[in-house]
């Protein structure tokens, strides 16, 4: 990882591309492509922004698996982000960055033994899936110790949306315990007299852009909250809500409504009196997506029956999503000032993959010639390390770290 010196030409947010055309060209000169370029600026900027949108007792968890970049993550940890792991390796980076265990979470349908142990040795708040993490951390604890205290992640039967399914709304789960099996889940719970259920977790929806739709799905897990501290007889410590704030990944697309839903999440507080503790939100792609770029070369053009191919450096082994999700990064041909843009042609945009899976989505772009360099926007979030990075053995992309606002040299 390598670091280097940009300007701030435009405000994060009202692009989908967090380097100019002249930047990126700029950037890309003598360094080896296909990589990414993330900027730790507009991080700061986001988490910020984000956090002055929202209510005091709102507290932002950054979901690593966003992004684990080791710069990223000291970053919003510097800014007094508590972290989101989901594995060992997340936690361990935690370790690295370093930070208290009263800012970490610890979550995830399959939680092993020593993920367990370490996660109870950094004094992690861990966020149990089903009556196997209950009963685990009961035989975790040192006898004669204090008892401990855990959120339960729960399922929501009804009422919850989500613009794209990629969490699973309120359909069947590997995550968590249903809703309607909750309270025989506390009997079986109650048994493991040392493990104390403290907290609740419901997060049903993923890349959401609609205020109003995400502060429903908090309206129901506020519901399934009063429920549960009814059930338990104890009051509940925090709410978390999980994440799922999404970002646009077309012009047409609409950003996300901070301040609606910050305010709207400051009314639902209010009105939940029975509610005294905090409320966790857990950002991941909305604070690193736009700040990063990934940028690679064409390769080759053809046509092929009717369809025109470029052909990239890099592809599903650096960009799996579109493959997952049917919708690709936005992109863009840099090309200098004076260059004459040219009519947009449709091309397919694939990698050097020996596999017809190795797409990157549709776009509409200049005429495209080898060694033109394109630039993928949105892609600080759900890249690199979402990757097949293994398959073909061709080399991993490069990942800067840029920190200042100034002309890159």
């Amino acid at each position: 990882m390598s670091d280097a010196k940009i300007t701030n030409s435009h405000r994060i947010g009202q692009s989908l591309f967090a380097l100019s055309d002249a930047e990126a060209l700029a950037f890309a000169e003598g360094r080896i492509t296909p990589c990414f370029a993330y900027r730790l600026d507009a991080a700061r900027e986001r988490f910020l922004e984000l956090r002055a949108a929202f209510p005091e007792r709102a507290v932002l968890a950054y979901a690593v698996k966003a992004n684990p970049g080791l710069p990223l993550v000291k970053a919003f940890a510097d800014l007094g982000a508590w972290l989101d792991c989901a594995s060992l390796g997340e936690l361990e980076l935690a370790r690295e960055v370093p930070l208290p265990g009263s800012r970490l979470l610890f979550a995830g349908p399959g939680k092993s033994q020593v993920e367990l142990a370490l996660a109870l040795s950094m004094g992690a708040r861990i966020q149990a899936d089903g009556i196997e993490d209950i009963a685990r951390l009961s035989a975790l604890l040192e006898v004669g110790g204090p008892p401990l205290s855990v959120s339960l992640r729960v399922h929501p039967a009804s009422g919850v949306t989500e613009g794209s399914r990629i969490i699973g709304g309120s359909g069947p789960s590997a995550f968590g315990v249903d809703e309607e099996g909750l309270e025989s889940f506390l009997r079986e719970a109650s048994g493991f007299e040392r493990v104390h259920i403290t907290g609740l977790q419901v997060f049903a929806a993923s890349n959401e852009k609609s205020a109003q739709r995400l502060l429903a799905n908090y309206g129901v897990a506020f519901a399934i909250g009063k429920a549960l501290q009814r059930a338990s007889g104890s009051p509940l410590e925090l709410i978390d809500l999980g994440g799922g704030l999404g970002i646009p990944y077309a012009e047409d697309e609409e950003e996300l409504d901070i301040e609606a839903l910050g305010s709207g999440l400051a009314a639902l507080l209010d009105r939940n009196g029975w509610f005294r503790g905090r409320v966790v939100v857990e950002p991941g792609r909305w604070l690193s997506g736009p700040i990063g770029v990934y940028l690679a070369r064409v390769l080759r053009v053809k046509e092929s029956r009717g369809t025109r191919f470029a052909i990239l450096e890099g592809g599903i082994n650096h960009l799996l999503r579109p493959r997952l999700t049917g919708q690709g990064f936005p992109s863009c041909v840099l090309r200098s000032a004076e260059d004459a843009p040219g009519e947009l042609l449709s091309y397919t945009l694939a990698g050097p993959l020996c596999t017809s899976l190795d797409r990157l989505g549709e776009a509409r772009l200049p005429p495209l010639k080898p060694g033109d360099l394109v630039m993928f926007g949105q892609a600080g979030a759900y890249g690199a390390t979402e990757a097949m990075t293994r398959f073909l053995l061709h080399p991993e992309a490069g990942e800067y770290w840029l920190n200042e606002r100034r002309d890159i040299p």
